[in-house]
């Protein structure tokens, strides 16, 4: 199944979500992996979860095409594990009083990339708190984030999804960017790539480039902002991947 990995960090103010929805209505064959970020992590009790996500994370959790998981800074390794792994427990205990608020996994963003036996260790580490997190639901998803190519002894056999692209359209579609990611090979399986400031006239050939290279994207139109608003060209994204599977 076609996914689309989308880091949702739009202030859930009633309706500011409803393009999301209806994309998840109207397209039931793509899958949803959906990424919180209430205060740049889960935030502290008791101010967060606020009243608008627990209003809205249950409406995400209802539908059966989603994955809700939490955004989790690592500072590229440099931030202390303690604090990880703090994090991870506050979204564990957002289910303890209702599965409908709880989380599936964790997106671990701004990930080191290149090989260091401290850098295994951390990632091992907050990888194995949340595949054994009894708060965290489902499949437990572990999400890494490096945005570039990275030393694959850092992604043990628990990681789910690495995004190994986040740049520019104009960068990944260079010849010699694209022999890069030849040159960097990834199992499609695990991969993800997200691509911003895309020309509207060039939507349709990148989804279609990407879903050869990787199961998980994100693409926009949008060049600023581009993870806290719905941009001109959300619907022709989520609509192409869920045409090619209809």
């Amino acid at each position: 199944m076609p996914t689309i990995l989308l880091p949702l960090y739009i202030y859930p103010n009633p309706g500011a979500w409803d393009p999301l929805y209806d994309a998840i209505s109207a397209n039931p064959k793509v899958w949803f992996i959906i990424i919180v970020n209430p205060a740049s992590g889960p935030g502290s009790p008791p101010w967060w979860p606020n009243a608008d996500y627990i209003r809205e994370i249950p409406r995400l959790n209802a539908q059966a095409n989603v994955t809700v998981v939490g955004y989790v800074s690592t500072e590229y390794c440099s931030r202390p594990v303690s604090e990880v792994l703090a994090d991870i427990d506050t979204y564990a205990s957002w289910s303890a009083n209702s599965e409908k608020l709880g989380v599936e996994g964790i997106f671990f963003d701004e990930i080191f990339n290149e090989w260091a036996e401290e850098a295994k260790e951390y990632l091992d580490k907050a990888t194995y708190k949340v595949k054994k997190a009894s708060g965290i639901l489902g499949d437990r998803l572990v999400i890494q984030n490096p945005g570039t190519a990275i030393d694959e002894r850092l992604c043990n056999d628990d990681v789910d999804i690495t995004v190994i692209v986040e740049n520019t359209y104009a960068e990944y579609s260079k010849i010699d960017y694209q022999q890069w990611l030849a040159e960097n090979p990834f199992d499609r399986e695990r991969a993800c790539h997200m691509v911003h400031s895309v020309p509207l006239e060039k939507i349709g050939g990148l989804v279609g480039q990407i879903k050869d290279k990787a199961k998980c994207q994100f693409v926009t139109d949008l060049s600023v902002n581009y993870y806290a608003r719905f941009g001109e060209s959300w619907p022709t994204v989520v609509g192409l991947l869920g045409h090619e599977e209809k």
